[in-house]
């Protein structure tokens, strides 16, 4: 599972923060939120897009702020370009 991959070096992609958070909320551990008992990430958004919304560009510039609102596992969650994410029930 890529959750168990280590990024030494590198931030947190959204994706992962988001799996993280769900599973604070939850009282699991992030490797636990997986089918069957709870929804795939990948079945309500793509990640890699949603980790390459607001990643730099490649020449290292930032992208423009925004933030992404959606459902997951009976959860509101919101991203924004700052690398935050809320949960909300």
């Amino acid at each position: 599972m890529l959750l168990s991959v280590e990024r030494s070096g590198e931030s947190i992609p959204l994706s992962f923060k988001i799996i993280n958070a769900i599973a604070e909320r939850e009282g699991v551990e992030a490797t636990e939120i997986e089918p069957p008992e709870y929804e795939a990430l990948y079945d309500v958004l793509n990640p890699e897009a949603l980790d390459a919304l607001f990643a730099p560009r490649e020449d290292g510039t930032p992208r423009s702020s925004g933030r992404v609102a959606f459902s997951y596992c009976g959860y509101d969650v919101v991203v924004t370009s700052d690398g935050d994410v809320e949960i909300l029930d």
